[in-house]
């Protein structure tokens, strides 16, 4: 596999449906890192994810993984991809070991020995049919699968939504683990924006198949803020300095992208950290500026 710099580069990807349009989407995942691909459910996330695995086919833009191209060196890219979702995709009347048997056949790295570890660590049983697992053992089964043939890029979407907290931090201790290997990349949707803010190196925003940011997470979060302050002041801000505004009975809380520059400018206002969960939900509101 030739030299590479990011696991994923995604330029001007577009696709149209009816009603729906990914439009011109363009980001990176660096190699050895952890992508946090965020927006409300129906953003397009799952488009965007389906075309880098060749599920479906944009209709304008490239896609390339490990610096190959995803429809020409697909069966290549394939061999290092582990792509993991939210509904179980393997037969409800299987078990890990008729698993097991199925899989070391697909892949040439398949590691018995590894995923019979992770199904003891994670206390799954390997004669139990699938479809008498949980949510939570069915996204460990697809994890440990996930980790038990050598991938280089795990892809996961929506993969931690309606586990249990103990649950996901134990999922995220795994996936922190496996980039301890400075070749492995992850690329996770998520709209739990907390699993992110915990494990993240840099994140995607995406909303109505628009990208809104994308960059290093710390970086993100740093340039943003919450300013607060009474309806009376908010008259005197500049609106261009804001993303959206949230305006209460109490007063007015305003997303601003350039916190340090605001800080300067209204040196009397209160502007506190914003989390990811801030971001998403003010960059949503941008359209209609003042909300409440």
């Amino acid at each position: 596999m030739a030299e590479y710099t990011n696991a994923i580069e995604i330029k001007g990807i577009t696709k149209r449906y009816d009603g729906f349009t990914l439009d011109d989407l363009s980001f990176n995942v660096p190699k050895g890192s952890i992508m946090g691909f965020v927006g409300q459910n129906g953003a397009g996330k799952t488009t965007t994810i389906n075309t880098i695995l060749n599920i479906i086919r944009a209709d304008e833009g490239s896609v390339s993984v490990f610096g190959l191209d995803n429809i020409k060196d697909e069966k290549e890219i394939k061999k290092s991809i582990a792509a993991i979702f939210d509904e179980l995709p393997f037969h409800e009347t299987l078990n890990a070991k008729n698993l097991n048997s199925i899989l070391k056949r697909i892949f040439d790295e398949w590691s018995s020995e590894t995923f019979f570890n992770y199904l003891d660590r994670f206390s799954l049983p390997s004669k139990k049919k699938f479809g008498q697992f949980s949510k939570g053992m069915k996204m460990k089964l697809q994890i440990a699968a996930a980790l038990s043939h050598n991938a280089k890029l795990l892809i996961m979407d929506e993969a931690t939504t309606g586990l249990d907290p103990v649950v996901r931090n134990e999922i995220l201790d795994i996936f922190l683990e496996y980039l301890q290997n400075e070749e492995h990349s992850i690329l996770m949707s998520s709209h739990i924006t907390s699993d992110l803010e915990k494990i993240a190196d840099s994140v995607t925003f995406i909303d109505k198949g628009k990208l809104l940011i994308t960059g290093y997470k710390d970086d993100v979060l740093n340039s943003h803020g919450i300013l607060k302050c009474s309806r009376s002041d908010y008259e005197s801000i500049d609106k261009n300095d804001i993303i959206s505004a949230r305006i209460t009975e109490f007063g007015v809380e305003a997303l601003v992208s350039d916190k340090s520059g605001c800080m300067k400018k209204y040196s009397g206002a209160v502007i506190d950290p914003a989390a990811l969960d801030d971001i998403m939900v003010y960059y949503v509101n941008r359209n209609k500026k003042e909300w409440s």
